[in-house]
Parts: C-alpha cells; sequence; structure tokens
C-alpha cells in the first residue's frame, strides 16, 4: 500500500464540487477512491487491467475515465484545480508521455533493395515519344 497514490483531504476538497452528481445506474463506487486509481494508472504507466484492487475494479476505472472524457469532465476538474493554485494553467507533454511503437518512425520494413534518388533521377526513361 505503500507505492499507491491518493488524493489528499485538500485536493479532494478542491475536486469533487466539479463531479457529476446524481448519476443513473448501478451504485455508484467511491469517486475518490476512483480518481486515486485513475491517478495512479497515468503516473505509474500501468495497464488499466494492472491496476491495484485497492482502488476497485479495474473497468470501473476504466469505464469512468473514458466517460468523463468525452463528456469534458477532466476539463471542469482541471479548470477548477488551476483556478485554485494548485496546478499551473499550462502543461508540457514530452516523449516520456506519448508511447509509440518501436516502428512507428514512418520506415518501411523489409531488405529489399530500393533505388536511391540520384538512380531515380538520372535513369533513362522506359518508353519513347
Amino acid at each position: 500500500m505503500g507505492g499507491l497514490f491518493w488524493l489528499s483531504d485538500e485536493a479532494w476538497a478542491a475536486i469533487e464540487p466539479q463531479l457529476p452528481k446524481n448519476q443513473p445506474g448501478a451504485r455508484r463506487v467511491d469517486d475518490r477512491r476512483v480518481i486515486s486509481g485513475i491517478v495512479h494508472v497515468l503516473k505509474s504507466g500501468c495497464r488499466w487491467r494492472d491496476c491495484p484492487s485497492m482502488y476497485g475494479p479495474r473497468t470501473t476505472i476504466y469505464n469512468r475515465f473514458n466517460r468523463w472524457s468525452r463528456r469534458r469532465i477532466w476539463q471542469q476538474i482541471f479548470g477548477a484545480l488551476v483556478e485554485m493554485g494548485w496546478i499551473d494553467a499550462t502543461v508540457a507533454i514530452d516523449s516520456t508521455y506519448v508511447k509509440a511503437h518501436r516502428s512507428a518512425h514512418g520506415g518501411k520494413g523489409g531488405r529489399r533493395r530500393r533505388p536511391s534518388v540520384f538512380h531515380a533521377v538520372v535513369r533513362p526513361q522506359k518508353s519513347m515519344s
């Protein structure tokens, strides 16, 4: 439990008014626990399915993140945190946050031989006009 992230009382007091209330459906899982689980997954970089069970059902954590993303609730939360001075209005994303496949650089695979630009330019035309 030492390596898990939990929202502080002050952070929860800033976030709680921004959360949707009276949502239809099954009994609601504790929002503070679920948000702590979402932050844990985002900070640690683990898969949603590897989220510790201390935060609640992993499908709930994943679904809540996706639904709130579509409804722009995260933007409301971040806006409130900026107004209260908890975070800065600007953020930076570098390569440690953007995951890409090792071959996502755009190169073609395989070992087939490709003509260089020089040979493509000086090559005589194959057809006569």
